[in-house]
């Protein structure tokens, strides 16, 4: 069934017209028609089972015939703290990957090696919406607007912190230091790393430094890396 995200649905609708975009994707490329069923998301948690009954490539009618909300049955969220690497794609990849495996927020940060200092924040939620219906997940990744490292760590709110960094002894993994069914956090620096003074900023704000392994990660790697060690510990 073909999936589209619509925001604007709440749960006591019974019709709704796709966008102008979505209408003309649904009846122009797919050839879908009257009677064909469709599944749409609000990204809030809700599905909604639904009926074309007026297939106008500007202006799609859909019949909403069921609404299922999926339950988080997870104890624990998965926060990624991590700076945009200068190659777009690079950090496009991470953000697709890491929504398909489930991620509930992800912070974009600048620190001092950062080489890039601006980034498309609506590219990135096309990215996002793009993935949660490749995954057919009901729930969109909130999304933080690039800030400066230190206010990012400012704003912390999960009780469990990390910072993926190697240091001189390492047998502190993620893996090992992450409690379960926990909110927690993990900052993933840019291609030149963290500076020695940025890991001791971040200790002042009760954020420990941690091992992903022995392997020297690329920082989209290191950000998917960590999105599933989270997974795996609640396994």
């Amino acid at each position: 069934m073909r999936i589209f995200y619509e925001p604007s649905l709440s749960p006591e609708q019974t019709t709704i017209h796709l966008n102008q975009d979505d209408s003309k994707h649904a009846i122009k490329v797919l050839r879908l028609k009257n009677g064909d069923e469709v599944l749409l998301t609000d990204g809030k948690g809700y599905f909604y089972e639904s009926v074309i009954s007026d297939s106008n490539p500007k202006k799609c009618l859909l019949e909403i015939v069921k609404v299922e909300k999926q339950e988080k049955n997870q104890s624990y969220s998965v926060h990624i703290a991590i700076a945009p690497t200068k190659n777009m794609d690079r950090i496009e990849y991470f953000v697709e990957k890491a929504a398909e495996f489930g991620i509930d927020q992800i912070t974009f940060f600048t620190s001092k090696n950062s080489e890039r200092k601006v980034l498309k924040v609506d590219r990135i939620e096309r990215i996002l919406v793009s993935a949660i219906k490749q995954s057919k997940k009901a729930y969109l990744p909130i999304i933080s607007e690039l800030q400066p490292f230190e206010a990012c760590l400012k704003n912390i709110q999960e009780s469990e912190r990390f910072i993926a960094y190697v240091p001189e002894n390492p047998e502190h993994h993620f893996f090992k230091e992450l409690p379960k069914s926990t909110e927690s956090i993990i900052f993933v620096g840019p291609e030149g790393g963290f500076t020695p003074e940025e890991i001791e900023l971040a200790k002042s704000y009760n954020v420990k430094p941690v091992s992903l392994g022995n392997s020297r990660l690329r920082t989209e790697t290191a950000g998917i890396a960590s999105c599933q060690i989270i997974h795996l510990k609640n396994l």
